[in-house]
């Protein structure tokens, strides 16, 4: 058995969920000891795709062409294209037909959780759908003071400082208005939004919350490597206040840093997380400015021993095990 690991366009996809996804199939394959071949020129037997570009399009026609079998990976939903960036509610029915026609060159889905599986159901995909998280790299978020002091001198934060950390994009499904009102409301505290999107492309109501973004909340892009990490291990509270996700890498990623961890209640982390267990979640901005205050006043216990069970369950190691099984069923016709 030998896999395509069908890379085409990482690089421009890198700063996304699905770039590190991508990133971590290629871990996860090593650590299961699956063969496998990013060069399109190989020989394979099975072709595992992650976009809905042409090129990816043409690659399953062309796999299946061939007799091979294809492993399609979605992603995207029309319900997390909605809200994102401008005319994206306008154009999410053409991009709902454009993602079924391509999930269906598949002979087998996947999908991160079984939230975005009940969705893709709903479309009516006439393939087997199953869910298998994007999963974690639990080495890389251990605790290491040297991450944590970077990112303390890099935003020149007192060792008093209250700090809550997020992670996303600048789309208004991501929550990012409701993030600055949060922050409005608790001025003592410092809010660090790590993320970028060209302001041309995004929403008004994103554009006009980070032009009028409250004086404690800091905007500084896209950083990754040891400060993003750092931010993770240090801050008081991970807060992610997003509409809709198909899982959200961002969040494993705090639960990995032990990182107290606050969402809101959106079916997509039924049943895997669960509020006061190994996370809290809200609904309103009334509900986040409590769970934040009062869990750093300390009259809310931590549930970040819970969310790094979480994080155990959806390591690199454990999802190389489960795409093994996959491929091995695919190709034997076993589904």
């Amino acid at each position: 058995m030998k896999v395509l690991l069908y890379q085409r366009g990482e690089k421009a996809l890198s700063k996304s969920g699905i770039g590190r996804a991508m990133k971590h199939q290629v871990r996860a394959l090593t650590e299961a000891g699956v063969p496998f071949t990013t060069d399109e020129k190989d020989y394979y037997d099975l072709v595992h795709i992650n976009t809905v570009d042409l090129g990816a399009r043409s690659m399953a026609v062309k796999a299946k062409k061939e007799g091979k079998k294809v492993v399609y990976h979605a992603h995207s939903t029309e319900e997390d294209f909605r809200n994102s960036f401008i005319f994206s509610n306008q154009l999410s029915p053409l991009f709902k037909m454009h993602i079924v026609s391509s999930y269906e060159l598949g002979d087998y889905i996947l999908t991160p959780t079984p939230y975005s599986k009940k969705i893709l159901e709903g479309y009516g995909i006439d393939k087997p759908i199953q869910d298998i998280s994007n999963g974690i790299d639990l080495d890389r978020f251990h605790y290491d003071e040297y991450k944590v002091q970077k990112f303390r001198k890099f935003f020149n934060l007192a060792d008093d400082q209250k700090v809550i950390v997020s992670v996303g994009l600048y789309f208004e499904r991501k929550g990012l208005p409701d993030f600055m009102e949060v922050a409005r409301a608790l001025p003592d505290y410092t809010f660090i939004w790590f993320g970028h999107t060209p302001l041309a492309s995004v929403t008004s109501k994103v554009r006009e919350a980070i032009k009028e973004k409250p004086d404690n909340v800091i905007l500084p892009g896209y950083i990754k490597g040891d400060i993003i990490e750092g931010a993770y291990a240090s801050a008081d509270v991970f807060f992610f206040p997003s509409y809709e996700e198909t899982e959200g890498i961002v969040v494993l990623e705090a639960l990995a840093s032990k990182c107290q961890t606050i969402v809101r209640d959106i079916g997509v982390y039924d049943p895997w997380l669960s509020h006061g267990k190994n996370c809290y979640k809200g609904n309103s901005i009334r509900d986040f400015v409590f769970l934040i205050r009062t869990f750093i006043k300390g009259e809310l216990p931590s549930t970040v021993e819970g969310g790094y069970a979480v994080a155990e369950e959806r390591s690199i190691e454990e999802i190389g095990k489960q795409l093994k099984d996959v491929y091995e069923r695919v190709l034997k016709g076993d589904y």
